[in-house]
């Protein structure tokens, strides 16, 4: 028990530390801010009984603030290196991005949906330099062994990755995509989450790749 909890304590601060990628910037919505609107997700667009969210966004406040710190690695940089790559070219205003939360039993997924594009070739780089790590909560405690695997995808120029934590004899794993679409991109987190109480069952990572092909391919509409 003490394993699964603290494997489950890991995954959340990695998984946290991805939604803090952006520069808060004052104002209001704009042309971009609409586009995003018509063309993310809804409800309907998922069977009936999955859960469904929008996630507020505050134009005025980062992504992620107030946050659990990035957990120390060797290499270093690796728990939270996707979020610095995505960091760095983001400016977040009120309207340029838009983020929603879908639960079904075996994985709860954030999806978000920006008007600037990713930068791919940095996200790349710090999978593949982060293809073996170890994670340590302190700089006294024992490394956790992790690795980071690219996934086949169905859509050309999108990168989706399986972080993999090995502790003792137990395996967890999230999963994370990236796909830029015109002047735009669509990037989600997906934590395998039991929820016996939403009827319908996701396997992952197949339910996740399906889910950020489907929103590519709305936001390529618009």
């Amino acid at each position: 028990m003490i394993g699964r909890r603290t494997a489950a304590a890991v995954l959340v601060v990695l998984t946290a530390a991805l939604s803090g990628c952006a520069h808060a910037i004052e104002g209001t919505a704009t042309w971009p801010g609409a586009r995003l609107e018509a063309a993310i997700l809804t409800p309907a667009d998922f069977p009936p009984g999955v859960q469904y969210d929008r996630v507020p966004e505050n134009p005025g406040q980062v992504d992620g603030e107030g946050g659990p710190p990035a957990m120390l690695s060797s290499p270093e940089g690796c728990t939270d290196g996707l979020t610095r790559v995505i960091a760095a070219s983001a400016e977040r205003g009120a309207g340029s991005a838009t983020k929603y939360v879908v639960a079904y039993d075996g994985a709860r997924m954030v999806m978000t949906v920006v008007s600037w594009p990713l930068d791919l070739e940095g996200l790349a780089a710090v999978a593949q330099r982060c293809a073996s790590f170890q994670t340590f909560f302190d700089r006294s405690s024992e490394g956790i062994p992790m690795t980071t695997t690219r996934l086949e995808t169905t859509r050309p120029g999108a990168l989706a990755y399986q972080q993999t934590m090995q502790l003792g004899t137990q395996r967890s794993s999230v999963y994370f995509s990236f796909e830029n679409v015109g002047p735009s991109a669509v990037f989600g987190i997906a934590l395998p989450t039991p929820n016996p109480t939403i009827a319908v069952k996701a396997t992952l990572p197949q339910t996740f790749m399906d889910l950020g092909a489907k929103q590519a391919q709305r936001l390529e509409l618009r």
